[in-house]
């Protein structure tokens, strides 16, 4: 069993009052942000949402988690990295058996998706960015783990068997950005086990649910409770 990496937990700042609703600082289309939505929504546990706006951070995210990205979780302590939200969600409640089926196999699917996926995403996302790399090559390089979880989801609708995992909510949010780099070249591709995959998640309950939209949170503001 996987236990959150407490090597990547801040204290809370001595001044920071007590927390009794945990607050997520999220942003809606951020897939780091998506799955640890997704494991919280998941689990029944209910936090404090506070939406941001990546080009203008509010100072009390900042000053809780300097690195300035989300997800950032408050709670008795401050968890930066994404997966370790979704541990921490899990571990208070599971009712989905979300972690039961994970082997080292799924473990690797999301380290994978976290590295060299990920990084052939971006690539292939933000290709203006980096003018000396080939966003055709980017792509292929990506697309060889898309053909890996097609493989991984042939006769079975996710990627573990008849009921979702924690590598399919960990991993789905990624697959959807790289979809919609270009919508029209993944619908021509075959790789029809990811596809119809991505599809039924982008089309459930589960999905719309953490897919609100709200208004960037200020000092202030009303708290908004999630899910």
């Amino acid at each position: 069993m996987h236990s959150l990496s407490l090597h990547l937990a801040r204290k809370l700042p001595p001044e920071a009052s007590i927390i009794t609703t945990p607050i997520l600082y999220s942003f809606r289309r951020c897939p780091y942000a998506m799955r640890a939505r997704l494991a919280i929504a998941s689990s029944g546990q209910t936090v404090a949402l506070r939406e941001i706006l990546l080009r203008d951070k509010p100072a009390d995210m900042l000053d809780a988690s300097p690195k300035g990205t989300v997800p950032v979780l408050i709670t008795d302590r401050v968890i930066e990295e994404s997966i370790d939200v979704m541990h921490w969600a899990l571990e208070k409640s599971d009712p989905e058996g979300l972690r039961d089926l994970m082997t080292d196999t799924a473990h690797a699917l999301i380290t994978e998706c976290d590295g060299p996926f990920k990084a052939a995403l971006d690539l292939t996302k933000y290709a203006v960015r980096h003018p000396d790399t080939d966003p055709a090559q980017s792509r292929a390089t990506a697309a060889e783990f898309i053909q890996k979880l097609d493989t991984q989801l042939s006769g079975k609708p996710w990627l573990l068997g008849d009921r979702p995992s924690l590598a399919d909510l960990a991993i789905l949010p990624f697959v959807r950005q790289f979809a919609h780099t270009d919508i029209g070249w993944w619908d021509a591709q075959t790789f029809n086990h990811a596809q119809n995959w991505l599809a039924a998640f982008k089309a459930s309950d589960r999905f719309a649910t953490i897919m609100t939209k709200y208004t960037p949170w200020k000092t202030g503001d009303d708290v908004i409770l999630f899910p």
